[in-house]
């Protein structure tokens, strides 16, 4: 029970799923530290690195072999105790892991710096937490697009400044979430691509002690750079660095992830809009309860969360940014602590986000009865555009009509605001010599009013989610009910 006396991270107890949480622990990082320390001393070994007789192996296989068995058994009270002594957490897991490996203990850590260990281990983290959260879109996209092909046809509102404007369909209405989304998805997809390994580069990046162990031999130096870099997974290396990697890859990765939050901010606020109108429902369980004190209460609360992290996560890429301008020279180290803030946060943050996105992209449940009281309501005011271009076709002038329709439709509107049992603005445009010869009951019985809404739905589906989805047949999850 003592962990209730404590503050907990929401993020990691609440929220995001096991294995966000999981990849940012400490368990994590530090075999990650362990995995780089012993694939440099096996590249060191295989690239020859001798005693200074320059015969006598610098290191042996057996050495390798017991580190690699110890990789992750990990005494953290023991590191927490060096850590307390020497202040330097790098320096506590070398003592600590030397002390489970005696044997191997010297040859640790040979030629490297703290940032060997660290920002590339860091690397690695973001590599791993960019592809769960690339499936995770995948999902979020397919799940949309499922409701928009099964929606294509379901004619509703659309509005501009939340206003009635003209008609559309809910399927078409989610194609533009997943849109966002799918933008979003090549955004991560490029950062995937060009992220690179720090690589071994020494203290200030000019490999200078790696110049020492292997006695000026620049072959075997910028070998044992690439050798690392693929042994740990990664082909692309930077070419020149300072202590740590660009901070401006932090902040390219937090900006993409920052895209995701934003996207799911419109998609959570539209819903949330369209569930005051009683439109769109997100998924909401038997026993659920909306309110305390209201009994009746059906609150998007998924939504409202959604946006709540959201507003979160798009505002931390701030401190990348701010870290990435402020690096000194080779490096300086109020980085540090701020990074080990905000980087874990942001992708835990867009975990959560994406958890929920997910949930409700799988369940929220359109109302056909409302959404088409509400067509009928407004739908005199949605058929004055094509009213306008038959009138146009017969030789009016567009201008003038637009004017006439202009009066009428507000009069209508204060009429109705003041009680006015029915919308006749068809009635008064009927009337007007303007519009003589125009078929209105043609126009109102016409199939084109939603436009090309369901064969944009198709369209898209096949020339842009199907092709990016691809990649990720397999690997789409299936959206379970969000816990809390």
């Amino acid at each position: 029970m003592d962990s209730f006396k404590f503050y907990e991270d929401p993020l990691s107890s609440r929220y995001s799923s096991k294995e966000m949480a999981q990849l940012w622990s400490p368990q994590k990082r530090i075999g990650i530290w362990r995995r780089i320390w012993v694939a440099l001393a096996e590249a060191q070994m295989e690239l020859g690195l001798y005693a200074d007789d320059g015969v006598t192996p610098r290191i042996r296989p057996e050495q390798i072999a017991a580190l690699r068995d110890k990789v992750d058994e990990i005494d953290f009270a023991l590191a927490d105790q060096y850590e307390r002594k020497f202040r330097h957490d790098v320096m506590a897991h070398i003592h600590a892991f030397g002390d489970i490996v005696p044997s191997a203990r010297d040859i640790l850590h040979l030629g490297a710096t703290s940032c060997t260990v660290t920002d590339n281990a860091e690397v690695i983290l973001m590599r791993d937490g960019l592809e769960m959260v690339a499936c995770k879109l995948a999902s979020v996209i397919k799940a949309l697009a499922d409701f928009a092909v099964t929606h294509k046809h379901l004619t509703c509102l659309g509005f501009t400044h939340f206003q009635p404007a003209q008609l559309t369909t809910m399927g078409k209405r989610a194609t533009l979430w997943a849109q966002d989304f799918l933008m979003d998805l090549g955004e991560v997809e490029h950062r995937l691509q060009s992220l690179r390994f720090r690589g071994i580069k020494g203290t200030t990046g000019t490999q200078a002690s790696f110049m020492a162990l292997f006695q000026g031999n620049h072959e075997k130096v910028v070998a044992l750079d690439k050798l690392i870099s693929k042994k740990m997974g990664f082909s692309q290396v930077w070419p020149v660095t300072g202590q740590t990697y660009p901070r401006k890859m932090d902040s390219m990765i937090l900006d993409a992830l920052s895209g995701v939050c934003q996207s799911a901010h419109r998609f959570g606020t539209d819903l949330r809009l369209l569930s005051h109108r009683q439109e769109l429902d997100e998924p909401f369980e038997d026993s659920q309860i909306g309110s305390s004190a209201m009994p009746y209460k059906r609150n998007p609360m998924r939504s409202e969360r959604m946006c709540g992290l959201a507003r979160y996560g798009m505002n931390l890429p701030g401190n990348a940014a701010d870290t990435a301008a402020v690096q000194w020279l080779e490096r300086t180290l109020d980085d540090s602590v701020n990074r080990r803030l905000s980087i874990p946060q942001a992708f835990l943050t867009v975990d959560s986000i994406l958890k929920l996105a997910l949930n409700i992209a799988k369940g929220m449940k359109p109302n056909p009865e409302v959404i088409e009281r509400e067509v009928r309501k407004i739908m005199p005011y949605m058929l004055t555009e094509n009213i306008m271009m038959a009138a146009v076709a017969r030789g009016g002038d567009r201008q003038e009509l637009h004017e006439i329709i202009r009066v009428h439709s507000h009069a209508v509107t204060s009429a109705l605001k003041s009680g006015a049992p029915k919308n006749d603005l068809l009635e008064r445009l009927q009337n007007e010599r303007a519009f003589d010869g125009v078929d209105f009951s043609a126009i109102q019985s016409g199939s084109y009013l939603a436009g090309r809404s369901a064969e944009q739905v198709e369209d898209f589906i096949a020339a842009e989610v199907n092709p990016a989805l691809a990649p990720y047949v397999g690997k789409i999850q299936s959206g379970a009910i969000v816990e809390r």
